[in-house]
């Protein structure tokens, strides 16, 4: 077998998805997952760190917001900005692989510490972005907001755009969640909050 194999991460990545909706994610070993692939353990480690990263890859998606909002127009407004990188992601990192996706969530609602794990994936793009807006001098409420609500809305439309079987594209179901996002957001008493009886110390 020759050492150098160009698709080798795709390969173990595809046996391991088949071996864990198979048997189980606990249940299947790393010399499982390369056995299947016709690949050595040595190499399994030189593309993952440990089995788990076959699911959730590295951090380059948190890497490519921070580079994005990093080398963007200095005139680029955030939410012009937040909408643009939205785009990127979904149609580059999402798009025509809904089937695989759906799989990979399946694997991940199937056990505690994947679901921990994909809890930490998305604080992690979530600090990227916020430590991004910071750097180009957004305030730091603003930025802390912009990672949080960009990435909640990343994964609530992903969710949706799995969960049926439609022809919208990923990022027009995220467009349709900001719809949904500032309607809900419109019904709030916000600057008529006191005036309406609200009270922290009442509370």
């Amino acid at each position: 077998m020759s050492r150098w194999q160009p698709d080798a991460a795709d390969r173990l990545k595809r046996a391991a998805v088949e071996l864990f909706a198979e048997q189980g994610f606990a249940a299947t070993t790393v010399p499982e997952i390369t056995a299947r692939a016709g690949l050595t353990t040595r190499t399994f480690f030189r593309h993952f760190a440990d089995k788990r990263e076959v699911l959730f890859g590295g951090p380059e998606i948190p890497a490519l917001a921070a580079r994005m909002i990093a080398e963007a127009p200095a005139s680029l407004d955030p939410a012009t900005l937040v909408f643009g990188g939205l785009q990127t992601v979904a149609e580059t990192r999402f798009e025509g692989h809904r089937e695989e996706l759906r799989a990979l969530r399946a694997i991940i609602r199937s056990d505690a510490g994947l679901r921990e794990r994909d809890q930490r994936k998305r604080a992690d793009l979530s600090e990227a972005i916020r430590a991004g807006f910071v750097g180009r001098g957004v305030p730091a409420t603003t930025a802390a907001l912009l990672g949080e609500v960009t990435v909640t809305m990343l994964y609530v439309a992903l969710d949706e755009w799995l969960d049926v079987d439609d022809d919208r594209t990923l990022f027009e179901v995220i467009m349709a969640t900001l719809g949904t996002l500032q309607a809900t957001l419109a019904g709030f008493p916000l600057a008529g909050a006191r005036g309406a009886g609200v009270s922290v110390r009442e509370a």
